[in-house]
């Protein structure tokens, strides 16, 4: 469906921010230095939920990061951060001191005393901030190379407590969110019908024989595992809609035979109900 331009906005400020943690997870992964790294992190200290996009344990420091996929060109001026249009933006080292403060709290409490150094991760190579501060927490594009490569000279080995705490903060992890992300509202009615690409997302797809062809990029998929696929769009966009032959027959479209859709659906699904009122789980 057309979003409209504030839902385009939080969708692809939530698209970034995923980019930019999976980035990151490339850096981490080439780690040799003895360490434990947790990724989202969402826990509770003095009363506050607080989130962590990663925390690395090493023997001597425990280091989270915020990390930041921004990309063009920023400036910072009075302590304060701004886009090049003079948008004022969220200040990302009071927002990582705010974390480590309350993750030392946390700690202390459960009896564990390594100091906490925070960091701010600008991941994108595109990104410029002009008027930086002279600030060892902000570790700029140019520089993660670098200090990946400091990293990895740790000499220091992890010990029982070390892993320890890693379990501890495993334990304290909550269960969810309390902001979940907010998805536009939307009806069945609202929604384009077809199968979209597999690999590009268009719905330019038309069936061929037993293949899914998508006009846009030519990827080539099988109409089973296409229709499967879509079925599983549906039960996840609308979970307590009863899944019939005929509604994945209307939500698939391209593909013309309901007898086919119906054996898919045998052959994907458990079936429930009877004769008119079957359905699929």
């Amino acid at each position: 469906m057309n979003l409209s331009a504030e839902d385009k906005k939080y969708y692809f400020n939530l698209e970034k921010g995923f980019e930019g943690e999976l980035r990151f997870d490339l850096f981490a992964k080439e780690l040799t230095c003895e360490c434990l790294i947790l990724h989202d992190l969402l826990l509770t200290s003095n009363n506050t939920t607080f989130q962590i996009d990663s925390l690395m344990i090493t023997a001597e420091t425990i280091f989270i990061y915020e990390v930041k996929n921004f990309s063009g060109d920023y400036y910072y001026e009075s302590e304060k951060f701004f886009n090049m249009r003079g948008t004022e933006i969220l200040n990302p080292l009071h927002q990582v001191s705010r974390t480590a403060s309350l993750l030392r709290s946390l700690l202390f409490k459960q009896g564990f005393n390594l100091p906490v150094d925070c960091k701010v991760i600008f991941i994108n190579e595109h990104f410029t901030l002009y008027q930086a501060p002279v600030n060892d927490t902000l570790i700029h594009p140019t520089q993660l190379k670098t200090y990946f490569h400091k990293l990895n000279t740790l000499p220091f080995l992890l010990t029982k407590r070390h892993h320890l705490l890693a379990e501890k903060l495993l334990e304290l992890q909550l269960d969810a969110s309390p902001v979940k992300p907010k998805l536009p509202s939307y009806q069945y009615d609202q929604l384009e019908k077809g199968i979209s690409c597999a690999k590009c997302h268009s719905f330019s797809v038309f069936v061929d024989g037993r293949k899914c062809v998508c006009n846009n990029c030519t990827h080539e998929e099988i109409v089973e595992s296409a229709v499967v696929r879509a079925a599983k769009e549906f039960k996840l966009l609308f979970p307590k809609e009863k899944m019939s032959t005929g509604i994945v027959h209307d939500w698939c479209s391209i593909v013309r035979s309901k007898k086919r859709i119906k054996y898919i659906l045998d052959k994907n699904f458990n079936a429930a109900g009877k004769n008119r009122w079957l359905y699929y789980e």
